[in-house]
This record gives C-alpha cells, structure tokens and sequence, in this order.
C-alpha cells in the first residue's frame, strides 16, 4: 500500500504526516507524530487505553481512522498540561495515588476529563459510567474517583474565584 498525506489538528498545533490509509489513530499518533502517551492496549475497543478527545469527546484511537476526522481537534495525554503547569487531574492522579502502573492513566484522564468540561461537579455514579470503558487492573477505581472528586473540586474552587462577586455561591448558579 502507498502511504496517503493527511492533516490532523492534534493537541492544538496541525500536523501533516504520510500514513498508511488503514492505520488507526492510535497508530498515527504513536508511530507518525511521537505521541506514546496514549496507549496500546486490547486495539479491540475494550479497554480503553487509547481513550483521546476528539472535539471534547472521548473515543477510541484504536477503532478510528483518521481519515474519518476531517477537521476535528484531537487531544492526547501529551496536550493535558498548560506547559509545565499539569492539569488539575494529572495533580489529582498523582496526589491521590490513583496511577499505579500507569498503562490506564492516560485514557482514564482524558475520560475524566470529558466528563468535567461537561459536568464540573458530577457524582460517584456519574464518574463510574464516565470511565467505564476505562479498565484498570491496579487501584481497584477508588483511587481514581477519589482523583477526580478532588479535580473536580479544585476546578471548580478556581472557576468560582474567577466568576464576578454575586456569582459563586450553588444558588447563583443554577
């Protein structure tokens, strides 16, 4: 097979790479732009290891053509942290123990993460359907709904600080 030419918008920044036209996402970005931090896992779609944001959505890199993409933003691991600054959940994890070997890591943050950009203060049910396409077989979950609990609630702490007076109390809000 010839390799195809293809523009993917990854982590905020457009790449253009030559891949093959079968290649999933996830062989794209590890073997194309470098990105390892998503992760090979079952490349069956039941683990969850290559969980990545795709317009704020988590998919399965895996099960995904790029080609199928057009102009969509993808979000990896990599493009979590502002910098050197780690994103409140990658603060979360490490704080709250809640990546022990860390193969699961990547794809359990970026599926916390979509759950928190849509609901910055859900419930322990709403964090278990959220990552339950997110297998672990170290902590045993609750270290990881402890982590998210605790991003979600210093996201919302720094949001709540940054709205106008008047505006951070619960019944202002609703």
């Amino acid at each position: 097979m010839t390799k195809a030419m293809l523009t993917l918008r990854v982590n905020g920044e457009r790449h253009t790479v030559a891949a093959e036209p079968h290649h999933t996402l996830l062989e794209v970005l590890r073997e194309e732009l470098n990105l390892t931090g998503t992760k090979h896992g079952c490349e069956l779609g039941e683990c969850g290891a290559c969980t990545v944001l795709v317009n704020g959505a988590p998919i399965l890199s895996c099960l995904t053509l790029p080609q199928q993409l057009g102009d969509a933003d993808v979000l990896t691991v990599e493009g979590l942290a502002n910098g050197p600054e780690l994103h409140p959940l990658q603060t979360a994890f490490a704080e709250e123990g809640a990546a022990q070997c860390g193969y699961c890591t990547p794809g359990m943050l970026l599926s916390a993460k979509a759950l928190l950009d849509g609901n910055p203060r859900p419930t322990r049910a709403e964090i278990a359907q959220a990552i339950s396409g997110n297998l672990c077989r170290c902590t045993g979950y609750t270290a990881i709904y402890e982590a998210v609990e605790r991003a979600s609630r210093a996201t919302s702490s720094s949001s709540a600080r940054s709205e106008p007076a008047g505006l951070s109390s619960p019944q202002a809000r609703d």
